[in-house]
């Protein structure tokens, strides 16, 4: 196996630096974490299940239900304010809707009144805020105050925080999934614009920093400006720009269509749209390093099925043209498909990681379950209206 990429040494010693000063740590290398139950390898996983991979309703949700399923019994003994089962309970909130399934909203309700409603322990952590929009999505279902008062009051007291240009609050790209959908949620429960205000300034912070608007990707990092492919090209991480696409959709979801700066995320979004699509794999999906497919033997399920949910999301309200990007949804759903077991697994996920790698087919990890049930809410969406636009929020 070639080398993956290659830092020049001075360049490389210089943004190690920098990256270590971002909130005192490095961006590649992580703490010590416990992820019981967050994913696992098997070394004799059992068939493939060939589902059908038909673009229909039917065939749309029995895919989801048979991954949900497995995923819900496999985690449910271990669901926490982690960043992974963040990413999950948001599929398994647009599931819940989408097959019905009564099941796992209820699993979310367990999970908020077990954590008392709160956020992570890390207060200025993007990581430690995703499970928000959980708890967000349901105080819209129930309306109760409980629900979202340690978010407010949390955000409330971070919003007093003077910005810190060269210590961005959100200085990776995954961020830009974590938190600024939290925001743009409470904006929308609350009427409080300043909670939206605070995301937008912050989101524009971390872009100016990690966009690189020739090639219309996000870096992870500014540890990784500098690095490169072994073909010689920037090394983009797939599943880092799927989380700033599934995080830039379900910010537009909540922003007003007058909020001042919403045509620059539309912009955004619409350029990443445009290179992601054209980087698509063969098999419908994406390579875990972007801009050298051929030095990744397997695609990744987690960062494809964000792509797809994105881009169906954006087909389904009207952002993105359905004559060129129903051909990207639908190969990517089929992709998708061809990647679940006969018990339910997901595979071909990468694990924790901010960087292309390596990895084995039956891989598989909570946030690329989460990933794969939001595509499949989405791509359901544009199966049952061929021709329709959902009308955007207009508050």
């Amino acid at each position: 196996m070639r080398r993956r990429f290659v830092l020049p040494g001075v360049a490389g010693c210089l943004l190690l630096v920098l990256v270590t000063g971002l909130n005192g740590q490095t961006a590649s290398v992580a703490k010590p974490r416990n992820d019981a139950g967050v994913g696992d390898t098997l070394d004799n996983p059992p068939p493939l299940a060939n589902l059908s991979s038909a673009f229909e309703p039917k065939a749309i949700r029995a895919a989801m239900r048979e991954v949900g399923d497995w995923e819900l019994g496999r985690s449910q003994p271990y669901l926490s304010q982690d960043w992974t089962f963040a990413a999950l309970y948001a599929g398994f909130m647009a599931a819940a809707r989408t097959l019905p399934e009564a099941r796992y909203e209820g699993a979310m309700l367990e999970v908020g009144n077990k954590l008392d409603w709160k956020l992570g322990p890390r207060l200025t952590h993007a990581d430690d805020q995703a499970i928000g929009q959980t708890y967000l999505e349901l105080y819209g279902d129930h309306h109760e105050a409980r629900m979202i008062a340690p978010t407010r009051n949390q955000f409330d007291a971070l919003m007093k925080t003077p910005d810190d240009l060269e210590k961005p609050v959100w200085w990776w790209c995954d961020a830009l999934f974590m938190a600024p959908p939290v925001w743009a949620r409470l904006y929308r429960a609350t009427g409080e614009k300043s909670y939206l205000d605070y995301m937008d300034r912050e989101w524009w912070i971390t872009s100016n920093l990690l966009y690189d608007p020739q090639e219309h990707l996000f870096f992870r990092d500014a540890s990784y400006l500098q690095k490169h492919e072994a073909n010689g090209k920037k090394l983009f991480w797939s599943r880092g720009n799927g989380w700033v696409m599934a995080g830039v959709a379900r910010v537009l979801e909540e922003m007003p269509k007058n909020y001042p700066t919403r045509p620059k995320y539309v912009e955004q979004y619409r350029q990443m749209a445009a290179r992601v699509a054209s980087l698509q794999g063969a098999d419908g999906l994406w390579r875990s390093g972007l801009l050298d497919a051929d030095a990744y033997l397997l695609p990744e399920v987690s960062g494809s099925a964000f792509f797809v949910y994105s881009l169906a999301w954006g087909v389904n309200h009207g952002i993105l043209d359905r004559a060129t990007y129903l051909p990207v949804v639908q190969k990517g759903w089929q992709g998708l498909v061809s990647h679940i077991y006969v018990d339910g697994r997901l595979g071909s996920i990468q694990p924790i990681g901010a960087a292309p790698g390596d990895f084995k087919p039956s891989s598989s990890y909570v946030y690329g379950v989460g990933a794969f049930l939001l595509a499949g809410s989405e791509v359901d969406r544009l199966a049952q209206r061929p021709s329709a636009i959902i009308s955007a929020k207009t508050h």
